[in-house]
C-alpha cells in the first residue's frame, strides 16, 4: 500500500541541494568580479591611453610594444590595486538581488543555517585573496620591470641622482660616510670607511674622492690616508690614488621606493635584510610594503563579509541603498589602510601593528555586523 504522508528528505538529498547552493553561489560570485572587472580594465585602458597618446607618439611607441610591454603588463597591476573594492561590489550586488527575489529566505527556509550559507562566499574570498597574494608577491614585480623599462623608454624622463651625507653600514661592524655622492658620474666627495671591533675603532681609510669602475666593479680613491690601531700601537699610511673592493655598488645609495614595485617576495626580504645591516632609514617603508603584501589579500575575506551582512537582507531601497552604505564603508577601510600605513613608515606605530591594524579592526565590525543579521 502506496504512502499518503509527506516525503522525507534523506541526508544525501541535503547533500546535493547544498552543493548544487554552494556551486550556485561561486559562480555567481566570481563570475560577477571578473564581468566587473574586465569592464573596468576596459574603461581605465581608455582613459589611460588618451592620457599618453601624446607621449607614445613624441617617442614613437611602437604598437607591438606599447600592447604587450605596457598595457598586458599593466593588467595584473590593476586587477590586484582594485580587487578589494571590486570584490566587495560583486558580492553587494549579487546578494542584494539574491535577498530581493526571496532566493536567501528560501536557502534559511531549507533548513540550511545561516553560517553554512556563508562557506561558498568566505570559498569564494579565499580563491581572490589567494589570487591576489600571488600577483602581489610573485607575478606584478616581474610585471612591473617590463613595464618600467617601458615607461622609462617612452614616458618618463630619466632620472638624475645626486645625494649629501650618505651614511651606510656595509658590513658588520663597518660603516662608510660620503659627503656627496653623484649617480651619473659615480663619483663621491669626502669619503670615510671605518670600522670597529664592539665600540672600539680599529681602521679608518679616508679619501678626498672616490670613484667607481664599471669594468672591474672596483673603486678608486684619491688622496687617501688610512689609519689602523691595535691596543696602543697605531700606523698610518698615505698615497695619491688606492684601487679596493667593497661590498657596496653605486645603485645601493639609490632610495627609490618604486623599486618595492619589481621586487618578489623572496627579493624583497633580502634586500630588507641589506638595509637593516646598513641602517638605511628608509628600511621601514620596504618593511611595511612586505607586511602589505601578506595582510591586504586578507581584507578579501573581511569585505566579503561585510557585503554579506549588509546586502543579505531585503530592505526598501534595494541594490541601492546596499551598494551606497558598503561603499562607504569600504571607502573608509581603505582610507584607513592608507593611515595607518602612512603611521607605520614615519616609525609612529611598529610597521607590522600598522598594517594589521585596519583588517583586525575590520574584523571585529564584520564579526558584529553578521552577529546582528536576521536569519
Amino acid at each position: 500500500m502506496a504512502s499518503c504522508g509527506p516525503e522525507r528528505k534523506t541526508p544525501d538529498d541535503g547533500d546535493l541541494l547544498m552543493r548544487t547552493i554552494d556551486l550556485y553561489i561561486i559562480k555567481k560570485f566570481l563570475g560577477t568580479f571578473f564581468f566587473t572587472l574586465l569592464l573596468l580594465i576596459f574603461i581605465v585602458i581608455v582613459f589611460d591611453i588618451s592620457e599618453k597618446i601624446d607621449d607614445f607618439l613624441k617617442n614613437d611607441a611602437p604598437l607591438g610594444e606599447i600592447i604587450f610591454d605596457y598595457y598586458l603588463n599593466f593588467i595584473p597591476y590593476f586587477i590586484n590595486l582594485f580587487s578589494y573594492l571590486l570584490t566587495f561590489i560583486a558580492v553587494i550586488f549579487f546578494t542584494s538581488r539574491m535577498a530581493s527575489r526571496s532566493e536567501i529566505i528560501a536557502i534559511l527556509s531549507s533548513g540550511i543555517s545561516f553560517w553554512r550559507m556563508l562557506v561558498p562566499f568566505i570559498i569564494s574570498a579565499l580563491i581572490l585573496g589567494t589570487l591576489s597574494f600571488l600577483l602581489a608577491n610573485f607575478i606584478i614585480p616581474h610585471t612591473n620591470q617590463t613595464m618600467f623599462v617601458f615607461e622609462n623608454k617612452y614616458i618618463r624622463d630619466q632620472p638624475k641622482y645626486s645625494d649629501m651625507n650618505v651614511h651606510k653600514q656595509i658590513s658588520p661592524g663597518t660603516f662608510i660616510y660620503m659627503e656627496n655622492f653623484n649617480l651619473r658620474n659615480q663619483v663621491g666627495w669626502k669619503f670615510t670607511l671605518e670600522e670597529y671591533e664592539g665600540q672600539t675603532l680599529k681602521f679608518k681609510l679616508s679619501g678626498n674622492k672616490i670613484t667607481f669602475d664599471t669594468l672591474t666593479e672596483r673603486w678608486t680613491i684619491d688622496s687617501y690616508y688610512i689609519r689602523e690601531i691595535n691596543g696602543l700601537e697605531e700606523s698610518i699610511t698615505k698615497g695619491v690614488k688606492l684601487d679596493t673592493l667593497l661590498p657596496i655598488k653605486p645603485s645601493d645609495f639609490i632610495e627609490d621606493v618604486e623599486e618595492i614595485k619589481v621586487l618578489g617576495y623572496v627579493k624583497l626580504n633580502e634586500v630588507i635584510d641589506k638595509k637593516l645591516l646598513r641602517g638605511d632609514p628608509d628600511v621601514i617603508h620596504y618593511q611595511v610594503k612586505r607586511y602589505e603584501r601578506i595582510a591586504h589579500p586578507f581584507a578579501t575575506i573581511i569585505l566579503t563579509l561585510i557585503g554579506v551582512a549588509v546586502s543579505s537582507r531585503k530592505v526598501r531601497g534595494g541594490i541601492g541603498y546596499h551598494l551606497g552604505f558598503g561603499l562607504a564603508l569600504t571607502f573608509i577601510y581603505i582610507l584607513f589602510m592608507q593611515i595607518a600605513a602612512v603611521f607605520g613608515i614615519f616609525g609612529s606605530i611598529p610597521p607590522i601593528l600598522a598594517v594589521w591594524l585596519p583588517n583586525i579592526f575590520f574584523a571585529v565590525i564584520a564579526a558584529l555586523m553578521l552577529w546582528r543579521t536576521p536569519r
